[in-house]
């Protein structure tokens, strides 16, 4: 069994570099959660008798009617995306840092699942634990009906990691001829497959050991009170300019490091799953605030302190450039409250002045702190913006969360970003937008998103071939294989040349209309897999 060489895209790009990756990966899986959370937050708010009775609605909404039906199905679809989040990590993270054939990735991700926590349950069973439950409470689960260990989304990442390294590593691999038809990406599930059962062995092992060191962080990360939450809440942000944030708040929201709790018999384990197992639960009289702490410290800073930021900024332009500064910043302003997203204000003031990017990082710890101080128990999804607040805030009651203190503090807030960015920009003469030389455009600043892109050629010859008997690549319109055969739709099957694809090494060369098949046998994959590198380094 050989694998064809070839030149590494990413070079030496170093932990930080993957780290960069693995947080950008992380963002497929994350997007879920707002969808996930409105349908929860919406479902199981309205289904709540006891807020229904509080605004007068049972005799409307409650049990036995049609509104209640359907808002119990809202609130169980949002559930189900939440119970199963390390499986759409594995298949999000796999898909994210899989280079080549991703579809094939995010499917052996499917299956290296299955198989890692059918292999552990298989060990759990042959020990005798799954009866006993001889292990710590809550370390057994289960997981997309697996009783297994409780890795949460930690399993679901070690399995995305991995299996899209064995996807890097093996998508041109070439297998001897009497087996070739399983080489390319076929061989990639295979090899999941072999590489998870061991793996799945080592967790049964490793994984309670782990285990216990999370349970030893959280409860640290508990005991650290106001002051680690402050710390939490600014390295948060101080982050963000790297794309490493998720990569730190993931493990509080999502795992044992965030702290664990027991609601309707079940114990939980993560600041996200904790709060909304609560937003689930009938029986809940107020959300958790050693959860939440780890969010509603964002909507003082989303809401109100970053808009106040904004109106510094428009204050502070030059007459002849306020209108146009004014529509960026109040466009980005209103973003920021709805929603939460915050980059374009974040990164403006970063690239023109980063010190009012500390200064905001720390602001952002402190109101983290002062929810926690003050009690509020507003969770989120992915933001901490107006239609997050309404859902698990407003919508929720007074008595439960404490979101009333969010406008409070975030009055200040607004007034403190405003004087104190107005006076740093005005005494530093800083450069944002509407203050900028004569000539410059005046704008608002994005995170630069460049994926350096190193050329990467694998057999150049043959591909160089098949794309002349092609008739080069403007001419190649679709470019897919079956088991034998490199299908191509072409502009003009014209400009085809049987002779040289055949001179490539092809068996035969089928030509009806636009659509060419070029008979390779079971090497196809490999062959296709190469000439779309060869395409892409063009």
């Amino acid at each position: 069994m050989t694998n064809t060489p070839s030149l590494k895209k990413e070079g030496r790009q170093g932990v930080f570099g993957v780290l960069q990756q693995v947080g950008r990966a992380f963002m497929l899986p994350i997007a879920l959660l707002p969808i996930a959370g409105l349908l929860l937050g919406v479902g199981a708010s309205l289904t709540n008798t006891t807020m229904l009775e509080a605004y007068g609605l049972l005799g409307l909404m409650g049990p036995g009617t049609f509104l209640y039906s359907a808002f119990t199905l809202l609130s169980s679809v949002g559930t189900v995306i939440f119970e199963n989040l390390p499986l759409l990590f594995a298949l999000g993270v796999a898909l994210g840092m899989a280079k080549h054939e991703k579809g094939t990735a995010t499917l052996s991700a499917a299956i290296a699942f299955l198989v890692m926590h059918m292999t552990i349950h298989s060990l759990l069973s042959i020990g005798g634990m799954l009866e006993d439950n001889t292990l710590h409470e809550g370390m057994i689960t289960s997981v997309v009906g697996i009783e297994s260990l409780q890795m949460g989304v930690f399993g679901g990442i070690l399995v995305g990691l991995g299996v899209a390294a064995l996807c890097n590593r093996f998508y041109k691999i070439r297998l001897p001829n009497v087996i070739s038809f399983f080489g390319g990406a076929r061989f990639i599930p295979i090899i999941s497959t072999l590489v998870y059962i061991p793996v799945g062995i080592l967790m049964f092992f490793l994984w309670p050991y782990v285990q216990n060191g999370i349970y030893a962080l959280g409860d640290l990360v508990l005991r650290s009170g106001y002051a680690g939450t402050l710390i939490y809440g600014f390295i948060e942000r101080i982050l963000i300019p790297f794309g490493l944030h998720h990569v730190f708040y993931l493990p509080f929201w999502q795992t044992g490091v965030g702290g664990s709790a027991m609601i309707d018999g079940v114990l939980v384990y993560g600041a996200q799953n904790i709060f909304f197992a609560e937003l689930a639960s009938p029986s809940v009289a107020a959300f958790s605030v050693s959860a939440t702490r780890f969010m509603s410290g964002k909507f003082p800073l989303m809401i109100f302190g970053l808009p106040g930021a904004a109106l510094a900024m428009y204050t502070c332009a030059r007459t002849e450039r306020k209108k146009v500064a004014g529509g960026l910043l109040l466009s980005a302003a209103l973003t920021s409250m709805l929603t939460g997203i915050t980059e374009p204000l974040e990164f403006t003031f970063l690239f023109v002045a980063p010190i009012l990017y500390v200064i905001h990082s720390l602001l952002a710890g402190l109101s983290y702190m002062l929810m926690h101080v003050l009690q509020v128990g507003v969770g989120m999804t992915f933001s901490g913006g107006l239609i997050d607040l309404f859902l698990f805030g407003i919508l929720q009651g007074n008595a439960k969360t404490n979101w009333i203190f969010v406008p409070i503090v975030g009055a200040a807030y607004f007034l403190l970003y405003f004087f104190l960015f107005r006076f740093l920009i005005r005494r530093r003469n800083y450069a944002t937008p509407g203050r900028e030389s004569e000539g410059e455009e005046t704008k608002l600043y994005t995170r630069a998103d460049y994926n350096a892109k190193d050329t990467k050629k694998g057999n150049t010859s043959l591909s160089e071939q098949i794309l002349e008997g092609l008739g080069g690549r403007e001419n190649l319109v679709s470019l897919d294989c079956c088991a034998t055969r490199l299908r191509v739709t072409v502009k003009d099957a014209g400009r085809v040349s049987k002779e040289q694809l055949q001179r490539s090494g092809a068996a035969g060369v089928i030509c009806k209309g636009s659509g060419v098949q070029v008979i390779y046998g079971p090497r196809v994959s490999v062959i296709k897999s190469e000439l779309e590198d060869y395409l892409e380094s063009l």
